[in-house]
This record gives C-alpha cells, structure tokens and sequence, in this order.
C-alpha cells in the first residue's frame, strides 16, 4: 500500500463532526474530514433556544460559529465527497466515496441523518416543484400561497411558524392524533389564524401536472379520503440516520449502536451524533458526543 494512511478520517462535518474535528486537531492527531457540507441540520433549523451560552440564535447563525472555531485549525477537509463504504481490512480501514479512496486506522462517523420521504407516487417527480424538505430553504417561495406541513414533532412544528411570515393558508397533516411537538411551538403555531390541522390523517397522493397542486389525505381511522388544494408540501416527518455505507452493530431503524465512549462493534470504529442510537437528537448532545469520539479515537491510537 504506497497511499497515505491517515491515523484518524471523520465522516462527516455536523455539529458532532465538527467538535470532534476541533478536539483532534488539539490532540495534534494527523487527520481529515470527508464530508458533502458543513454545518449538517442545523443549518435548516429557524431557531435554536437551548444552546448554552445563546438565549436564541439561528442555526445558519450556529453553524457559521461552529465553522469559524473550526477555521481557526489547520484541518484538510475533503467536501464535498460522499461516502460509498468503509471496511476494516488487515487493521486499516479503507473508506471508498464517490472521487477517492482513503486509507485510515481509525473512524469517527459523524454523518447524521437524512429527511425521511413521504414514499408515495412520483415523489421524486415534484421535488423542488412544490414538494420540499426544508423550510428554512424554501418558505420564502411560497409567499401568498397554500401549502401543506406533512408531521407533528417539533420539525413540522418549526417549519409552521416560518411559513406564517409568507405562506396563506397552512395546513398541518399528522398521522398521531396528537401533536408530539414541544407545547410552546405549538402555541407559538396555533396563534396563525390560518392553520388547519388534520389529525390522524397520511398523504396518499400529490395532485398536479407539472408543479403540485394538492394532496389525497386519507383518515387511518375510517379510509375516508379528502382533497386539499395547495402549491407546496413540506415533508416534516423525521429522518433516518446516514449509516448504511458501514457494516457495523445497528438497531433495527439504522442507528449505529455506540457504548458511552462512542465505541462501536468494530475496534477503531467510533460514532458520535445523530446517526447514532445516543438519546435525543439534540446540537447539544451531538457536539458533547462528537467530543467523547475524538478522545476515545485519540486513547485508541495511542495503545496501536
């Protein structure tokens, strides 16, 4: 083997990602980071209020604060690159993406989670036609236009109250009978004279040619069907975690399973953050586990 084999390569640069790079690069440990953005989720989110140290900051605003601590270090950040796979071979592990390959002697996998899709017919087809998964991105687009808010969690909750500053008619589709979000964003929401909600209902069909022009709701109580006219949909059901390049110990909704030092089933393998099956999916959290990964890699590397 003739290729640079690095002593650490973090996947991934979210908040988990990021702390773990900045406490590498103290640590002085000779490595880099493969990832397709900076700053993860939290970019897309309106609103942080429970970072220590911010009463109330942006997550575009979060994120750059994050990249600003991580500019300050001389880190090589390979972006963007998605990862293929990573496999443990002779005791190195060998990380395939889409342009190279990369050659290690440990992991942190801090790659996150992805939107989950509505998964009915032509998805695919009206996406970035009316059907989105990012409102921070794209309520702006939607100004005096009807639109629909697919979940109940604080997500779709979220994605609400950005959508009152342009949206006209809102319409918020859960499959519970309950909202799930946290009370005061659904007090915060319920305050748009405009908000219709529509419990125990799922979409079953988008309505359109070549842009949206509506939905099928269907009641998982009785099947009785509906229609709603609207231009937009905004996909606010959770998401799954990014974890199927790696075969590793998971659980069965794909989250990498880490012990409270971020060890996974493979020796050299840690994960750190939301694709992993820590509790709560929180920036906060992500970043305290992006921290514990950085140390156990750093403690790993120093009995090779």
């Amino acid at each position: 083997m003739n290729k640079k084999i690095y002593d650490l390569i973090i996947l991934g640069c979210g908040p988990a990602g990021i702390t773990a790079s900045i406490y590498s690069a103290r640590k002085k440990i000779d490595f880099i980071v493969i990832t397709k953005d900076i700053g993860g989720q939290t970019v897309y989110s309106s609103a942080v209020e429970n970072y220590t140290g911010y009463q109330f900051i942006t997550g575009a605003e979060l994120a750059l604060k994050f990249k600003e601590h991580l500019d300050m270090f001389d880190i090589e950040i390979k972006m963007p690159e998605v990862v293929k796979s990573v496999k443990k071979e002779n005791n190195i592990f060998v990380i395939i993406t889409d342009k190279d390959v990369y050659y290690s002697k440990s992991v942190i996998v801090s790659t996150g989670r992805v939107p989950r899709s509505l998964g009915v017919k032509d998805e695919e087809k009206y996406k970035g036609k009316g059907l989105t998964y990012c409102a921070t991105c794209d309520a702006p687009l939607f100004r005096d236009k009807d639109v629909v808010v697919v979940g109940g969690g604080n997500s779709a909750l979220d994605a609400v109250i950005q959508l009152t500053k342009y949206a006209n008619n809102i319409y918020i589709v859960d499959i519970s009978e309950k909202l799930k979000a946290d009370p005061i964003m659904i007090e915060k929401a319920f305050s748009y004279p405009k908000l219709k909600h529509y419990p125990a209902n799922k979409v079953v069909e988008i309505l359109g040619d070549k842009f949206v022009e509506g939905v099928v709701l269907e009641n998982i109580k009785d099947g009785s069907k509906i229609e709603l006219e609207a231009q937009g949909i905004f996909v606010e059901i959770g998401s799954i975690p990014s974890s199927d390049f790696v075969d590793v110990a998971k659980t069965k909704d794909g989250e990498i399973i880490v012990d409270c030092a971020c060890r996974t089933s493979v020796e050299g393998l840690f994960a750190a953050g939301d694709v992993t099956n820590v509790f709560a999916k929180q920036v906060i959290i992500a970043c305290g586990e992006g921290a514990k990964a950085a140390i156990s890699a750093f403690e790993y590397l120093l009995k090779m």
